[in-house]
Protein backbone atom coordinates (compact mmCIF):
# COMPACT_ATOMS: atom_id res chain seq x y z
CA UNK A 1 0.00 0.00 0.00
CA UNK A 2 1.43 3.08 -0.98
CA UNK A 3 0.94 6.22 1.37
CA UNK A 4 -0.22 9.61 -0.32
CA UNK A 5 2.50 12.45 -0.33
CA UNK A 6 0.04 14.68 2.43
CA UNK A 7 0.25 11.46 4.62
CA UNK A 8 3.90 10.95 4.41
CA UNK A 9 4.76 14.56 5.26
CA UNK A 10 2.60 14.55 8.41
CA UNK A 11 4.27 11.23 9.01
CA UNK A 12 7.86 12.83 8.57
CA UNK A 13 6.72 15.46 11.03
CA UNK A 14 5.32 13.47 13.86
CA UNK A 15 8.78 11.53 13.68
CA UNK A 16 11.08 14.96 13.18
CA UNK A 17 8.81 16.13 16.55
CA UNK A 18 9.40 12.17 18.94
CA UNK A 19 13.16 12.90 17.95
CA UNK A 20 13.06 16.38 18.92
CA UNK A 21 11.25 15.91 21.81
CA UNK A 22 13.04 12.88 22.79
CA UNK A 23 16.37 14.67 22.40
CA UNK A 24 14.84 17.25 24.52
CA UNK A 25 14.22 14.75 27.58
CA UNK A 26 17.83 13.11 27.05
CA UNK A 27 19.17 16.47 27.22
CA UNK A 28 17.47 18.13 30.38
CA UNK A 29 18.10 14.58 32.11
CA UNK A 30 21.75 14.57 31.34
CA UNK A 31 22.28 18.41 32.44
CA UNK A 32 20.77 17.80 35.40
CA UNK A 33 22.58 14.95 35.89
CA UNK A 34 26.08 16.14 35.12
CA UNK A 35 25.15 19.15 37.63
CA UNK A 36 24.15 17.18 40.52
CA UNK A 37 27.51 14.50 39.79
CA UNK A 38 29.34 17.60 39.72
CA UNK A 39 28.10 20.04 42.34
CA UNK A 40 25.59 18.50 44.21
CA UNK A 41 22.26 20.23 43.15
CA UNK A 42 20.98 21.71 40.49
CA UNK A 43 17.67 23.64 39.62
CA UNK A 44 14.86 22.89 37.39
CA UNK A 45 15.92 25.68 34.74
CA UNK A 46 18.78 23.57 34.02
CA UNK A 47 16.44 20.63 32.43
CA UNK A 48 15.46 23.41 29.86
CA UNK A 49 18.99 24.70 29.17
CA UNK A 50 20.20 20.98 28.66
CA UNK A 51 16.81 20.20 26.15
CA UNK A 52 18.14 23.38 24.21
CA UNK A 53 21.42 21.93 24.30
CA UNK A 54 21.45 18.82 23.16
CA UNK A 55 18.82 20.02 20.47
CA UNK A 56 21.44 22.30 19.16
CA UNK A 57 24.35 19.86 19.43
CA UNK A 58 22.12 17.38 17.07
CA UNK A 59 21.73 20.43 14.89
CA UNK A 60 25.78 20.78 14.85
CA UNK A 61 26.23 17.21 14.43
CA UNK A 62 24.41 16.95 11.33
CA UNK A 63 26.40 19.57 9.04
CA UNK A 64 29.55 18.78 7.64
CA UNK A 65 32.34 20.52 9.94
CA UNK A 66 35.50 19.38 11.32
CA UNK A 67 35.09 17.97 14.56
CA UNK A 68 37.22 20.52 16.80
CA UNK A 69 34.96 23.41 14.96
CA UNK A 70 31.74 21.69 15.91
CA UNK A 71 32.78 21.48 20.16
CA UNK A 72 33.43 25.01 19.93
CA UNK A 73 30.90 26.30 18.31
CA UNK A 74 29.00 23.71 20.35
CA UNK A 75 30.55 25.24 23.69
CA UNK A 76 29.74 29.03 22.53
CA UNK A 77 26.60 27.76 22.08
CA UNK A 78 26.05 26.40 25.42
CA UNK A 79 27.76 28.62 27.44
CA UNK A 80 26.11 31.66 25.81
CA UNK A 81 22.41 29.99 26.88
CA UNK A 82 24.20 29.30 30.46
CA UNK A 83 24.62 32.97 30.25
CA UNK A 84 21.07 34.08 29.39
CA UNK A 85 19.73 30.81 31.95
CA UNK A 86 21.80 32.78 34.44
CA UNK A 87 20.88 36.02 33.77
CA UNK A 88 17.15 35.45 33.57
CA UNK A 89 17.15 32.86 36.69
CA UNK A 90 18.93 35.91 38.71
CA UNK A 91 16.17 38.64 37.63
CA UNK A 92 12.92 36.70 37.68
CA UNK A 93 13.32 33.84 39.67
CA UNK A 94 15.95 35.70 42.35
CA UNK A 95 18.12 32.54 42.49
CA UNK A 96 21.60 32.53 41.52
CA UNK A 97 22.03 28.86 40.08
CA UNK A 98 25.50 28.59 39.98
CA UNK A 99 28.87 31.20 40.60
CA UNK A 100 31.98 31.01 38.96
CA UNK A 101 32.70 35.01 40.26
CA UNK A 102 36.40 33.16 42.06
CA UNK A 103 37.25 32.07 38.74
CA UNK A 104 39.83 33.67 36.64
CA UNK A 105 37.89 35.70 33.33
CA UNK A 106 34.57 35.29 34.77
CA UNK A 107 31.96 37.15 33.04
CA UNK A 108 29.48 38.27 35.97
CA UNK A 109 29.80 35.00 37.82
CA UNK A 110 28.06 33.34 35.25
CA UNK A 111 30.69 31.81 32.54
CA UNK A 112 34.57 31.71 32.92
CA UNK A 113 37.27 30.47 30.26
CA UNK A 114 38.03 27.14 32.95
CA UNK A 115 33.95 26.04 31.87
CA UNK A 116 33.57 26.78 28.52
CA UNK A 117 36.57 24.15 27.90
CA UNK A 118 35.26 21.26 29.56
CA UNK A 119 32.10 22.29 27.21
CA UNK A 120 34.50 21.72 24.69
CA UNK A 121 35.43 18.67 25.80
CA UNK A 122 32.30 17.37 26.52
CA UNK A 123 30.59 18.93 23.59
CA UNK A 124 33.23 17.14 20.99
CA UNK A 125 32.42 14.19 22.47
CA UNK A 126 28.87 14.37 22.08
CA UNK A 127 28.56 15.57 18.64
CA UNK A 128 30.91 12.49 17.70
CA UNK A 129 28.13 10.09 19.73
CA UNK A 130 25.44 11.58 17.49
CA UNK A 131 27.36 11.77 14.70
CA UNK A 132 28.11 7.87 14.99
CA UNK A 133 24.23 7.63 16.12
CA UNK A 134 22.80 9.07 13.28
CA UNK A 135 25.13 7.01 10.92
CA UNK A 136 24.39 3.87 12.24
CA UNK A 137 20.64 4.48 12.16
CA UNK A 138 20.76 6.16 8.56
CA UNK A 139 22.60 3.30 7.02
CA UNK A 140 21.47 0.17 8.11
CA UNK A 141 23.62 -2.91 7.68
CA UNK A 142 20.86 -4.98 6.21
CA UNK A 143 19.37 -5.20 2.39
CA UNK A 144 15.99 -3.96 2.42
CA UNK A 145 15.19 -6.19 -1.18
CA UNK A 146 16.42 -9.63 -1.82
CA UNK A 147 18.59 -10.80 -4.25
CA UNK A 148 17.55 -12.71 -7.05
CA UNK A 149 18.00 -16.67 -6.19
CA UNK A 150 19.68 -18.58 -9.24
CA UNK A 151 18.55 -22.07 -9.46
Amino acid sequence: RVRSSAASDVYKRQVFMLERMSLFVLGGGGYLGIELAWRGSTHWTMFLAGGLCLCFLQALASRRMALPLAAGVGAAGVSGLEAVVGVLCRRFLHVAVWDYSAEWGNLAGLICPRYCFYWFLLCGWVVAVLRLASWTTNSPFYRTKRAAVKT
